[in-house]
């Protein structure tokens, strides 16, 4: 299903010539509303009985080109597995061209009031089962760790209205902007000026992630970012990421940061982009 058809990227969604990264999940959230009211199971139905709409469980993405100003983003949605209570959702988005900007995979399920996964209605299930394509495409961090000891750097963050949704929760896209603020503070504290490292291309962008959603975080909560640096190349900048809130692991999982031009094809770091995260 063709879930975003021609977005034009506008100004207000760009940092620098390039969209933001979140702006991904912002375009896979509109998409999982669109498929859902398809499937005659709405968002706005769900959280008026007190439910969670589709919260991910686990999420994986690869940039393939970042999209900028005159481009324009198409996104197709298809079920790729269904169980009792979850679904798993394929995005992939193009250009005007066709041609790939990033592919996803997003596995969901609906929280109920209580707390529990709450089962699909049948008639969603048979629709999410009837549109089911058989394809199995490799999305998310595919580099190893490498050998050395790199930096580990912690941050923490108020969870305010500005980051919440619907239900009172942070909202899933503010996930990776708390991590990208916690890898810029690091920066600056190595003495690091990432305005001057930029020149002519845009570092430390979001290319390749996996995440698992463990427990929600709830509005006035103070969410810890524990990054873990694992790799560091020409091409990669790995990180294990643990989000927490009151000691309680709510996100885990590994981050990989590429460097884009300013078309948003990806290209290598300098060694000065890499000098920060020299071994320890």
């Amino acid at each position: 299903m063709q879930t975003i058809d021609n977005h034009d990227v506008r100004f207000g969604e760009l940092v620098g010539p390039l969209v933001h990264g979140a702006r991904f999940f912002d375009w896979e959230l509109i998409s999982t509303q669109v498929v859902t009211e398809a499937f005659d199971h709405s968002f706005e139905d769900i959280v008026d009985a007190g439910g969670i709409p589709y919260a991910p469980v686990v999420a994986a993405t690869t940039v393939h080109r970042y999209p900028g100003f005159r481009d324009t983003v198409t996104v197709e949605t298809t079920p790729i597995s269904v169980g009792q209570s979850s679904v798993e959702l394929l995005y992939e988005m193009t250009d005007t061209d066709g041609d790939p900007l990033a592919t996803a995979r997003i596995t969901h399920v609906t929280i109920a009031p209580e707390g529990d996964a709450q089962p699909l209605p049948k008639q969603t299930r048979a629709a999410f089962r009837d549109s089911l394509r058989d394809t199995d495409p490799e999305v998310g961090p595919r580099e190893t760790d490498s050998q050395g000891s790199w930096p580990t750097f912690t941050d923490s963050f108020d969870i305010r209205g500005p980051h919440v949704e619907g239900s009172e929760l942070a909202y899933f896209e503010e996930y990776p902007r708390f991590a990208a603020v916690a890898l810029e503070r690091f920066l600056e504290s190595r003495g690091t000026n990432l305005d001057a490292l930029r020149g002519d291309s845009q570092p430390f962008r979001l290319r390749d992630w996996q995440w698992e959603f463990v427990s929600p975080v709830q509005y006035e909560s103070s969410l810890t970012v524990e990054s873990d640096v694992r790799a560091v190349t020409d091409d990669t900048l790995r990180i294990k990421h643990l989000l927490k809130s009151d000691d309680r692991i709510c996100i885990e999982g590994v981050t990989e940061y590429g460097c884009f031009d300013d078309e948003g094809s990806p290209t290598s770091f300098t060694p000065a982009m890499r000098a920060p995260f020299a071994e320890e």
